[in-house]
């Protein structure tokens, strides 16, 4: 028998925000993974780095992850609910989570790091990272891109101009990167499917990434709410894609 729409919505109200661990979504959504494989390409990098830095590491789960860490990493994070859990998950490794608003300067001194990462930044503010990076240091990023889950998106919010649809563009981050002086190295685009299973998903997709629906609560769009839960016992689950992409950059070694 079919869960109630109001059970489901209940359940994903009380699901915790901290950090950025979506296991909850387990059986309940599905995404396609890009085939680079961003934390294998992370660890790698990290394995040859000797002082590296996470930038809006989330909850430190994706910097964990990795076998072998440099022998100096610092992390960063705005919100203080993923700083608390950051620094939990993270200190037993030995890395440094420092409380930063996500806006200039970074707080580090010039050249201090080899390697700069950051998986699914909100903004990226390439002079910092060309600042904070020594000379042949690397940026390595893997990026929420254009129009991202934008089926969703649109059934709130309806239809979305150009300019919003093209933002995150990969182009644009290759524009800006060679701006602050790096060289791009790599770049890559992927577009993957996406579903949500049930109405609970979608809500606590919508709280977590509170960019999506800007200001979303489930009061606000209850009735949008259970037109979609209607839509996906009627048709099954709800597809969406997906667009993620890679971008590696050095700094010259002049």
């Amino acid at each position: 028998m079919s869960r109630t729409f109001e059970d489901l919505v209940a359940e994903a109200e009380r699901a915790p925000m901290a950090g950025w661990d979506f296991s909850w979504l387990a059986g309940r959504a599905a995404e396609d993974r890009p085939s680079w494989g961003y934390q294998r390409l992370m660890g790698a990098r990290m394995a040859r780095a000797s002082a590296a830095l996470d930038v809006q590491t989330g909850g430190g789960e994706v910097l964990a992850g990795v076998d072998r860490l440099p022998p100096v990493v610092a992390a960063t994070e705005a919100w203080p609910p993923n700083v608390a859990a950051a620094t939990r998950l993270l200190r037993p490794r030995g890395v440094v989570v420092v409380a930063d608003p996500d806006e200039p300067p970074l707080p580090f001194a010039d050249a201090s790091f080899d390697l700069v990462v950051s998986r699914h930044p909100v903004t990226v503010w390439w002079q910092e990272i060309a600042r904070v990076l020594e000379p042949g240091g690397t940026y390595l990023s893997q990026q929420v891109g254009p129009a991202s889950v934008f089926e969703l998106v649109e059934f709130f919010l309806g239809p979305q101009p150009e300019e919003v649809r093209r933002s995150r563009h990969p182009d644009d981050a290759r524009r800006d990167a060679e701006a602050a002086g790096l060289d791009v190295v790599d770049l890559r685009l992927e577009s993957l499917r996406t579903e949500f299973r049930d109405i609970g998903a979608v809500v606590y997709f919508l709280r977590k990434v509170i960019w999506m629906v800007p200001g979303f609560t489930v009061d606000g769009y209850r009735d949008r709410l259970r037109d979609l839960h209607e839509k996906i016992l009627a048709e099954g689950p709800f597809p969406a894609r997906t667009t993620r992409f890679l971008i590696e950059a050095r700094k010259p070694a002049g």
